[in-house]
């Protein structure tokens, strides 16, 4: 949720006029969709990338304003990249610009993951800060979370309160994994443990739905190959326990609602779509504004002018509502258009690691987009739900369930069927041959050695633990000061020592 609020707009606001500018945004939207004045161009891709600060001893380091002055005043502001603050104030996050990935557009986004990686590193190292891309900080403890852990920006502070006041009490973790973890708190800080790469592509409002719902079903062989977050709050859970977090972190339903299912913020989704309409309906429906800001556009107004509206009330509502694959509405050289923000994979390790995860995921997305039969024609959306969850507990050991297999190892499903689809789908965007051999060839290394961020996590900290006689705590700093170091090296993580 990228977009600036403040106290002073959301004590001015009307919540009348503000669902009033929800329904009428929702009215244009369907109607650009239906009349064709969406762009309908060729698939650019973006990518932001959200990371941890820590400081010299492994832990949460809470500076990254100073670190963002720093970058403005070093000449940032003419960088390739934009650098802006998260949720917590150890967090930050790059954004790179769109681009094709025809070509070498692979090989050029792990070049500009590590130019602007080293060129925050090096203002973050003036500061005795260093730089971590991982699923979940796993240094972070009870004693580190309180009003110091949230970013100074406006609107996480009133996102913070918004969400316990819509809740009513605490925020309460419960998570059976590996281990055990129950907490309470009364901020959302711990959902700032939670860092992601997130995947944007263009598509044309009439297929829209067809990628998403395809999307949809990649995400627990996304998590499969890419989970990075085994550890929260000392304690070892699930291998991508951002899932967990997120749906329990970001949790706004009160008692009651909870008792009777109400859905999470964070959430997977309910049914395959016909229309993005249907998803920001779904948004309508579910869940109550968090920050209900008004402005004066009249969006039907601007569709009968012939002008695209901004649609602000229906993008920060959609901001608010958490989900693996998210719709987004923009407006570029007055030209409104809609992406897919696939969320679902974790920052980290390396530049090479998270290019390889998008090579991955972009190219079964065009497969199954354009040349196979599409999967969630053959995949019910139950199965889908199920692999996500499978994937978000066990990583690179999950099963998945897949049309003509049924359930087997995700390890095995990707190496022996799924790897030459998603080369197809990169072909179809003109990549490289070059670029396909180098980044699928890291997900198939991942799968034949059983590696990636999360399986190294474990076996770096149980090692340090037993060899080294650590503390888990301890073991975990130095595991946390290692990982940094070895990310910055630029090897992807299954050449990693152990």
């Amino acid at each position: 949720m990228g977009d600036e609020v403040n106290r002073a707009a959301l004590q001015r606001s009307d919540p009348q006029k503000y669902l009033h500018q929800l329904e009428t945004g929702r009215d244009a939207l369907e109607r650009m969709v239906n009349d064709g004045h969406m762009e309908d161009n060729s698939p650019y891709t973006g990518v932001e990338l959200e990371l941890n600060l820590i400081n010299d001893t492994g832990g949460p380091s809470y500076n990254n304003d100073a670190i963002l002055n720093r970058l403005e005043t070093s000449g940032n502001e003419e960088a390739f990249y934009a650098a802006q603050p998260e949720l917590g104030s150890f967090n930050m996050e790059l954004n790179l610009p769109p681009r094709l990935l025809e070509g070498h557009g692979l090989t050029w986004y792990e070049s500009d993951m590590a130019a602007a990686l080293a060129e925050v590193r090096h203002a973050a190292n003036r500061h005795d800060t260093g730089l971590l891309p991982i699923g979940t900080i796993p240094t972070l403890y009870a004693e580190d979370i309180g009003p110091k852990a949230i970013s100074s920006a406006p609107r996480y502070r009133l996102l913070d309160e918004q969400i316990l006041n819509a809740r009513g009490d605490n925020i309460q973790l419960d998570v059976q994994g590996a281990e055990s973890l129950t907490f309470s708190c009364d901020t959302i800080a711990p959902e700032a443990a939670s860092t992601s790469i997130q995947f944007h592509l263009q598509v044309p409002a009439s297929s829209f739905a067809h990628y998403w719902n395809i999307a949809q079903a990649l995400c627990g062989l996304q998590l499969a190959v890419g989970a990075n977050s085994p550890y929260l709050l000392g304690r070892q859970l699930w291998s991508e326990t951002r899932v967990i977090l997120f749906e329990q972190g970001t949790d706004t339903r009160p008692a009651p609602m909870r008792a009777n299912g109400a859905i999470p913020r964070a959430w997977f989704g309910e049914k395959w779509i016909d229309t993005p309409v249907d998803l920001f309906d779904e948004n309508y429906k579910h869940f109550a504004p968090l920050l209900p800001i008004t402005d004066e556009e009249d969006p039907l107004g601007e569709v009968a002018a012939g002008n695209p509206p901004n649609l602000n009330a229906l993008r920060l509502h959609n901001g608010t509502v958490y989900r693996w694959n998210r719709p987004v509405y923009d407006v570029m050289d007055n030209k409104p258009h809609l992406r897919i923000e696939n969320r679902v994979v974790p920052s980290g390790p390396s530049p090479i690691d998270m290019t390889a995860n998008m090579a991955f995921y972009y190219g079964l997305l065009l497969y199954y987009g354009t040349v196979g039969e599409p999967i969630y024609h053959q995949l019910d959306f139950p199965s889908a739900t199920a692999n996500l969850h499978m994937a978000s507990r066990h990583g690179i050991h999950c099963d998945q369930i897949w049309p003509s297999f049924g359930q087997l190892p995700a390890r095995y499903l990707i190496l022996d069927h799924l790897l030459p689809l998603a080369e197809e789908g990169l072909r179809v965007l003109k990549v490289d041959t070059r670029d396909i051999e180098r980044y699928l060839g890291v997900i198939d290394q991942r799968c034949r050695r059983g590696v990636n961020g999360a399986t190294w996590q474990v076996a770096r900290t149980y090692v340090a633990e037993h060899r080294d006689r650590l503390s888990r705590a301890n073991a975990l700093k130095a595991m946390t000061c290692d990982y940094s170091k070895l990310a910055e090296s630029g090897l992807p993580v299954h050449e990693w020592p152990v």
